[in-house]
């Protein structure tokens, strides 16, 4: 993760994963830029806005691309491929520079104004996460996610009803410190938890998908996160969860013998 002086860097960074959304992509930045240009904190410091190009093939790229140039905000990852939604993630966490840093689908079934219910809880919590009230996804979506959600909290604890909800705002060192392994997007909650830090959830609203398709279905969604605990909960045993009190002596005590 790039670490820009104090003075330059963004007090958010929201990072958005993207495959196959181009009709979504700008009503979604007027959306995001109207919202976050309007907020107190942007008046004093920058906000940064990272799109992830999950290996799109509908055209997205091109329009991504053409926001870069029309928006100073915006920055583009483009994979060569497809590698799926938490490496998507991964990818936008290592080049974010914001001091806390949002997530957020591109299938404009969040509106980003509903930021302003989490922001005020990332005073007294290390992750906020929005909980989806009256879901508009179909039955076998909803069924599934109760079913994963429900099972998912037996085993790994982390009290949280809607893991799936993508609105979240991290504290930079919670994405500093979680471990990604292919599938632990689901598992956000639980490896902050794991690692000590705090984590609440706020309700927001949802929203019927207007364009596009679900890259979803009970396939990679219940099962695979259902196989995926088992390693969640490896993890939990075996954590190395720590807090350093102080380090004394100074860093030049420590420099090689080229003086390094």
């Amino acid at each position: 993760m790039i670490s820009p002086p104090d003075s330059l860097r963004p007090w958010i960074t929201i990072v958005i994963p993207v495959k196959d959304e181009k009709d979504n992509i700008s009503p979604l930045i007027s959306q995001l830029l109207k919202f976050f240009n309007q907020r107190e904190e942007s008046a004093s410091a920058p906000f940064e806005i990272i799109f992830v190009d999950d290996g799109s093939t509908d055209g997205s790229s091109l329009l991504l691309d053409a926001l870069v140039e029309e928006y100073p905000e915006v920055r583009v990852v483009h994979f060569d491929q497809n590698y799926g939604q938490t490496a998507a993630f991964d990818a936008g966490f290592r080049e974010a520079r914001g001091e806390l840093v949002a997530t957020l689908d591109g299938d404009l079934q969040y509106d980003p104004a509903d930021f302003a219910a989490l922001l005020p809880f990332t005073a007294c919590y290390d992750l906020v996460c929005g909980r989806r009230m009256n879901r508009h996804d179909n039955l076998i979506r909803r069924l599934s996610s109760k079913i994963a959600n429900a099972v998912r909290n037996a085993v790994v604890h982390d009290g949280i009803t809607d893991t799936g909800c993508s609105m979240k705002i991290f504290k930079r060192a919670v994405v500093q410190r979680l471990p990604l392994f292919k599938g632990m997007h689901r598992f956000f909650p639980a490896l902050a938890k794991m690692y000590g830090f705090s984590v609440t959830e706020v309700p927001v609203r949802h929203f019927p998908r207007a364009h596009g398709q679900s890259k979803y279905g009970i396939g990679n969604r219940l099962f695979a996160g259902l196989y995926d605990l088992i390693a969640v909960r490896w993890m939990q045993s075996r954590c190395l969860a720590y807090r350093v009190r102080h380090v004394a002596g100074s860093r030049s005590a420590f420099r090689n013998a080229d003086g390094q």
